[in-house]
């Protein structure tokens, strides 16, 4: 019998889950939407479906347990998320131990972004280390931390929310009540605001601003300035990280990578400014792209039940 265990990532339209066995070989993959116009108990449904369609597949005797990624403020202790704006059905309920009772088995909750961190940690750009800080750049900001080889989670779950540190003190306001938070300057949400605000178009993607900073006329000159203030607002972010932890990697993912040519500089740049424990262990601290992509969430909610269990 083959010991494996699941990882499930919930996003705020689909959810993907993944048998992985111990060695960190992907045994099969699954994915769906997620009906969450269709109430509380759909989405619950819908979690209970995808999970034991695997668990049938591959066997019961076998499954290590279960780890769920979902974005959102943890409350580990009580198993449930608060402060998840994509996901408002599931805010307040207990939704580790009523999949572990529909189940019959360990269940482990924990923020998408720290599984995407611990997966990186396990099969990916962090095998070599114990240590590492990831920041996953998308819609909005997530942030995880290991240390030791096991999640950073705080007193009751929600350490790690990177994407609210103030980097520009009185700048832009954030849905969760600071000025300046990390998101709200180097997200692809903020990159499209300023396209808007640049008269670039109303309805660019990030993609779209990374396409005109490669042409050489004026809204390539205006998209090029955006990912300079986006290089700039990380390299803030992991200089205070740098000076914080001192550890020898942090990392960056997510669907804004690609534009790593414009903002890259920009960002090393800044850490070299704002760091002196940077300039000072520039050998042995590295500043990288992530590589398992999208995936890094599934292998890193499939790695818990065997290191929390």
């Amino acid at each position: 019998m083959v010991d494996y265990s699941i990882g499930l990532d919930l996003g705020g339209t689909n959810l993907r889950a993944a048998a992985i066995d111990r060695s960190g070989r992907m045994l099969d993959k699954i994915s769906g939407a997620t009906n969450f116009s269709e109430g509380r108990e759909a989405v619950l449904n819908d979690i209970t479906n995808a999970l034991a369609k695997l668990r049938d597949k591959h066997g019961a005797q076998g499954l290590a347990g279960i780890g769920l990624g979902i974005p959102g403020f943890i409350r580990m202790k009580e198993g449930i998320i608060t402060g998840s704006n994509n996901l408002p059905y599931l805010e307040h309920v207990p939704i580790r131990d009523e999949i572990s009772r529909r189940l019959g088995t360990f269940v482990i909750l924990e923020n998408d972004a720290n599984a995407a961190a611990l997966g990186e940690k396990w099969m990916g750009a962090g095998r070599e280390v114990d240590d590492l800080v990831l920041l996953t750049l998308g819609t909005g900001i997530g942030g995880g931390i290991v240390c030791g080889g096991r999640v950073v989670r705080g007193s009751v779950g929600m350490a790690g929310e990177l994407g609210h540190m103030t980097v520009v003190p009185n700048g832009n306001p954030c849905g969760c009540g600071n000025q300046g938070c990390l998101e709200k300057h180097a997200s692809a949400t903020a990159v499209t605001a300023m396209a808007r605000l640049m008269q670039l178009g109303e309805e660019l993607s990030s993609k779209d601003v990374y396409e005109l900073a490669r042409k050489d006329d004026e809204p390539g000159v205006k998209a090029r300035e955006i990912w300079r203030v986006v290089g700039e607002a990380l390299g803030i972010a992991l200089a205070t990280l740098i000076n914080t932890f001192n550890f020898p990697l942090y990392l960056l993912s997510g669907g804004m990578l690609p534009a790593w040519e414009f903002f890259e500089p920009h960002m090393m740049r800044t850490v070299r400014q704002r760091s002196f424990t940077y300039r000072a262990t520039e050998k042995e601290t590295s500043i990288a792209q992530a590589t398992l992509g999208n995936e890094a969430g599934l292998y890193g909610a499939a790695y818990l039940p065997w290191i929390e269990k």
